[in-house]
């Protein structure tokens, strides 16, 4: 009797708050503000809102949407941005600032190993920006190679010619 009695309850509570939504007004008005202020109950001089029956219905057209997951290929393109192929680069301290890109996307996992001069320049790592300090005066030569999660080498940059140029410390007598 008691669940029964229970049941019933939440079954009129449920049908019932439709019925009481739809039936509830809204009133509105500006207080001495100039503000409008949003009520259930009225005020003189307020207006009655008219309350629209909600839309229930879900019916959304999916069909011009692409759901079909993107794919990305292995085929990796690496680019050295900068320094420019033989371009000169005059700094007293030697720095050298080396960027680069990978496309179509530098996916989590892959490592970006720097060479310079045709030896590893420090470890791989997970970016395509890399700082040079004291390089020394004359040519250097820079390539990056794109390594994938277990270090084997996927795809490569051109070798990219730069000059660096640092005042000497020799005097002219």
């Amino acid at each position: 009797m008691r669940h029964s009695l229970l049941l019933l309850t939440l079954i009129f509570t449920l049908l019932s708050s439709n019925v009481f939504a739809a039936s509830t007004k809204i009133y509105v008005w500006r207080n001495d503000d100039g503000v409008l202020v949003f009520s259930d109950s009225p005020k003189p001089g307020a207006e009655e809102v008219e309350v629209r029956a909600p839309n229930t219905s879900s019916s959304v057209d999916t069909s011009m949407l692409d759901l079909t997951p993107k794919i990305i290929k292995d085929d990796y393109q690496v680019e050295i941005n900068q320094p420019k192929q033989n371009a000169t680069i005059r700094d007293n301290t030697g720095s050298v600032y080396v960027t680069g890109s990978i496309k179509p996307i530098f996916k989590q996992g892959l490592h970006i190993q720097l060479y310079l001069d045709d030896k590893p320049f420090e470890k791989p790592q997970p970016h395509s920006m890399f700082v040079l300090r004291n390089i020394d005066r004359g040519e250097h030569i820079i390539k990056m190679k794109l390594l994938n999660e277990k270090g084997k080498v996927i795809a490569s940059s051109k070798s990219i010619t730069f000059y660096m140029h640092r005042s000497s410390v020799n005097k002219a007598n």
